[in-house]
C-alpha cells in the first residue's frame, strides 16, 4: 500500500514536472517570438543571426560571471598606485617635530609619514578602491551598453588588464612611487584614448588591423585562447594549478602554502584545496558543454563561489584573519552602493612638459592598437562575423565605441577600457547579437548595488572557465596551412608567445614580423617582374614613337 502511495506521488511529481518544465518551454517560445518580431528584435537581426532572446540573455550572464572578477581585480592593481593619495593626506603630513633633524639651512623637516600605519592615508586609500571598484563597474556598463546598442555584437568591454598594471607599477608607481603623477597619468590615459578615437574616425584603425595576414589573426584567436588557459591556471588569477618555478619558470603548483613574495611552493604540490574545488567546477562545466546544456560557464563558477562563502572550511575565501574578517563584515552587507569621491575628473596636463609622458601615451596607444584591435578581429573570427575581406559587420561602430570607452573610463578613474577576450564564453552561449552586450551592461549595472557579492567571486572559480574558454578557441587552428611553412611558422610563433610572454601584442608582433621576413624574397622578385614589366611597356610604347617619327620622316614606311 505505501509502496503504492509512493509510486503514484513519484509519478504524480514527474507529470508535474514536466507540466512545469512544458509551460516554461511555451513561455519562452512565445517571448522570443514576440521579441524577434518587434522593432527590436528587428533591429539587432535576432532572426537573421539564428537566436533568440532569451538565448542572447544567458549569454550575457555567462559572459558577465566570466569578467566579473575585473570589479575587484582592476581596483586593487590601480589601487596599489594609491590613486590621488599622497603622504599630503597624512595626518602629520604638516607637522614639524621638535627634535626632528634640521636641513642644511637649519629649517626643521616634516615628520615623515608611515603610509602603511597613517589612519588617514589609510582612510584615503580605501576611499580610492571603493571609488575604482565603482569607476570599473561603470566604465564597463557603458562600454558595454553602447557596443551592443550601437554596433549590434555582442562583445562586453571593461578596463584591460595589463594596461593597468603598467599604468600601477610603471607609470604611477606602488604608492606613488613612479615618474608620474596620479593626476597626469589619468591625462595620460584620456589623450590616449582621444588619439584612438580619431583612428577610428577617419577609418585607419580598421585599416591598420587589414595588414595582418588572414592566418596571423586566425593564430591570434588559438593564441588568446592559449593565453586565457594559462591565466586561469595561475593561483592569483585562477585554479593554481602552474606557479612559477627558480629551475624550470613554471611548474606543477596547487601548493598549501606560498611565498608571497615570490609566489613559489613552501610545501607540496597538489594539496591546494581550493585547486580540489576549482577542479570540480571545472568538471562540472566540462560535462555541461559537453552535454550542451545551457548557461553551461554559469553553474560551475555559481557552484565553487557559493562554497566558497562558507568561512570555517580550507576553501573559505573569508578566512579568520583582519583582512578576512573585513572582507566578511563588507560582503554580508548584500547590497551597498558607493559614490565616486576622490577618482573622477583627476586629470590634468602640467607634466605632459617630460618625455616620459609622452613615452607612456605611446605605450598605451601601442598596446591598446594590438590588444584591442587583434582580440576584437580574433573574436569576430571566432563569431563568425567576418567576410571574405578580413572586416565584419559593424566593425567602424565598434571601433569609435571602444575608444570613446576608453575616455569615459578615464574619467572616472579607471584605466584603459576595452573590448574583452571573455566575451567568447558569451558567444559559446550562442550570443550573437548587441543584446548579449546589453545584458552584460544591465548586470554591471545591478553590480553597482551588489559590489559586495560580486567583489566576493574568487579565483578558483573563475579559473576553470577561463581554461575552457580557451580550449574552446583553439577550433580556428583547423583553418591555418599548416603544411605551408611560410604560413605555419608566423602562425606557431603567435600562437606560443602570447601566452609564454604574457602579452597578446608580442605575439601578434612576432607573427606579422616573421610572416614579413619570410615572404620578404617573394615581395623582392613580384617588385622586380613588376618593374620588368612595367620597362617592357615603356620599351615597346617607346618603340611605337620612334616608329612612327620614322613614317613621318620617310613616306612609304609601313608602321611597326
Amino acid at each position: 500500500m505505501e509502496v503504492g502511495a509512493c509510486k503514484g506521488l513519484g509519478e504524480m511529481s514527474k507529470e508535474s514536472y514536466r507540466s512545469l518544465s512544458g509551460s516554461w518551454r511555451r513561455a519562452e517560445g512565445a517571448i522570443n517570438r514576440a521579441v524577434a518580431g518587434s522593432r527590436v528584435g528587428k533591429y539587432f537581426s535576432i532572426e537573421a543571426r539564428k537566436t533568440s532572446f532569451t538565448k542572447e540573455l544567458r549569454a550575457g550572464a555567462a559572459t558577465f560571471l566570466t569578467m566579473a572578477y575585473i570589479v575587484s581585480v582592476n581596483a586593487a592593481i590601480l589601487g596599489d598606485s594609491g590613486g590621488p593619495c599622497t603622504p599630503r593626506h597624512c595626518t602629520h603630513a604638516h607637522a614639524v617635530v621638535a627634535n626632528s633633524t634640521h636641513s642644511r639651512h637649519g629649517a626643521p623637516t616634516a615628520h615623515p609619514c608611515d603610509l602603511n600605519a597613517d589612519p588617514e592615508y589609510q582612510k584615503c586609500l580605501e576611499t580610492t578602491k571603493s571609488d575604482l571598484v565603482m569607476a570599473t563597474i561603470v566604465a564597463a556598463m557603458v562600454g558595454s551598453f553602447a557596443m551592443g546598442a550601437v554596433a549590434n555584437l555582442p562583445l562586453a568591454l571593461a578596463p584591460g588588464m595589463g594596461a593597468n598594471a603598467y599604468f600601477a607599477y610603471n607609470m604611477v608607481g606602488f604608492r606613488g612611487s613612479g615618474p608620474v603623477a596620479y593626476e597626469t597619468a589619468m591625462a595620460a590615459v584620456m589623450l590616449e584614448g582621444c588619439l584612438f578615437l580619431v583612428l577610428s574616425v577617419l577609418g585607419l584603425r580598421a585599416k591598420l588591423a587589414r595588414m595582418i595576414p588572414r592566418s596571423i589573426r586566425l593564430a591570434s584567436a588559438a593564441g588568446i585562447g592559449l593565453f586565457l588557459a594559462f591565466t586561469g591556471l595561475q593561483a592569483r588569477e585562477g585554479m593554481g594549478l602552474v606557479g612559477p618555478s627558480k629551475s624550470t619558470l613554471v611548474a606543477v603548483a596547487a601548493c598549501a602554502r606560498t611565498d608571497a613574495a615570490t609566489g613559489e611552493c613552501l610545501g607540496g604540490v597538489m594539496q591546494s584545496p581550493t585547486f580540489w574545488l576549482a577542479a570540480v567546477g571545472f568538471l562540472i562545466t566540462a560535462v555541461c558543454l559537453s552535454r550542451e546544456v545551457k548557461g553551461s560557464m554559469i553553474y560551475g563558477i555559481v557552484f565553487v563561489t557559493v562554497i566558497s562563502w562558507f568561512r570555517g572550511t580550507s576553501v573559505t575565501i573569508f578566512p579568520y584573519t583582519d583582512q578576512g574578517n573585513s572582507h566578511y563584515h563588507y560582503f554580508k552587507q548584500v547590497v551597498g552602493f558607493h559614490m565616486i569621491k576622490n577618482t573622477a575628473g583627476r586629470i590634468s596636463f602640467r607634466g605632459f612638459n617630460k618625455g616620459r609622458v609622452w613615452v607612456s601615451v605611446l605605450t598605451l596607444l601601442y598596446v591598446d592598437v594590438l590588444d584591442t584591435t587583434g582580440s576584437m578581429y580574433s573574436m569576430a573570427e571566432y563569431g563568425g562575423f567576418t567576410d571574405e575581406r578580413g572586416g565584419f559587420e559593424g566593425e567602424y561602430r565598434a571601433f569609435i565605441v571602444d575608444a570613446g570607452a576608453t575616455i569615459v573610463g578615464s574619467a572616472l578613474g579607471t584605466t584603459t577600457v576595452t573590448t574583452y577576450i571573455e566575451s567568447t564564453a558569451g558567444m559559446r552561449e550562442g550570443g550573437r547579437t548587441g543584446v548579449t552586450a546589453m545584458a552584460v551592461a544591465a548586470l554591471f549595472l545591478a553590480s553597482a548595488f551588489f559590489a559586495p557579492l560580486l567583489t566576493s567571486v574568487p579565483p578558483w572559480a573563475v579559473g576553470p572557465s577561463l581554461v575552457l574558454v580557451g580550449a574552446m578557441m583553439m577550433v580556428v587552428v583547423r583553418e591555418i596551412e599548416w603544411g605551408e611553412t611560410k604560413v605555419a611558422v608566423p602562425a606557431f610563433a603567435t600562437m606560443i608567445l602570447m601566452p609564454l610572454t604574457y602579452s597578446i601584442a608580442n605575439g601578434i608582433i612576432a607573427g606579422v614580423a616573421l610572416h614579413w621576413a619570410l615572404h620578404l624574397y617573394d615581395y623582392v622578385v613580384a617588385a622586380w617582374r613588376w618593374v620588368e614589366k612595367v620597362r617592357k611597356v615603356m620599351g615597346e610604347a617607346q618603340n611605337q614613337v620612334s616608329a612612327a617619327a620614322a613614317a613621318d620622316i620617310i613616306p612609304g614606311t609601313p608602321p611597326v
